[in-house]
């Protein structure tokens, strides 16, 4: 069990479960909680980026050649990926999924993490990005899930990383 008390999963098994059902470019930038992610990524073509907006951005262009994007970063980074997400990929209907960890969830964690880990579902439903947290259902089912909202909607999509499930 992880942390949240729910499921703990193999990094490498998420990312193969994304590319399972489509996801086929990756950028963003590094946070200890998905390191097993990052790991499996990057024989795989992970571009790294050194801002999250930045990765936005090229999640954007990469929709535009056809891909189907996937941008990861630590919660701290949605809050300065949120002008690129208002002004870039909702009003020109680009969608991308956002895997975004949970840093301060349940109030635990170093201090800098425990505003955005209180506000970040308040800041996801505001910014009308539909999102749910791994750890409940099978990998595949989530990965499944964010594929159809990115189809049907044209528009960002997240899944949630609470601490300890992605092992």
């Amino acid at each position: 069990m992880s942390d949240s008390g729910d499921a703990t999963f193999k990094g490498a098994d998420f990312a193969s479960a994304l590319e399972g059902v489509g996801f086929d470019f990756f950028t963003g930038v590094p946070c200890s909680l998905i390191g097993s992610v990052l790991v499996a990524l990057a024989d795989r073509g992970y571009v790294a980026e050194t801002r999250e907006d930045a990765a936005m951005g090229l999640a954007a262009g990469a929709f535009m050649a056809g891909r189907r994007p996937v941008v990861l970063m630590q919660n701290s980074g949605l809050g300065v990926s949120l002008n690129a997400i208002g002004s870039l990929q909702q009003i020109y209907e680009l969608p991308c999924l956002l895997v975004i960890t949970w840093r301060g969830f349940g109030g635990k964690d170093a201090p800098e993490h425990l505003v955005m880990g209180r506000v970040m579902p308040n800041l996801l439903d505001a910014y009308e990005i539909e999102w749910r947290a791994l750890g409940k259902r099978p990998l595949e089912d989530d990965a499944r899930w964010a594929r159809d909202r990115f189809d049907a909607n044209q528009k960002p999509v997240a899944l949630v990383v609470p601490p300890g499930v992605l092992g």
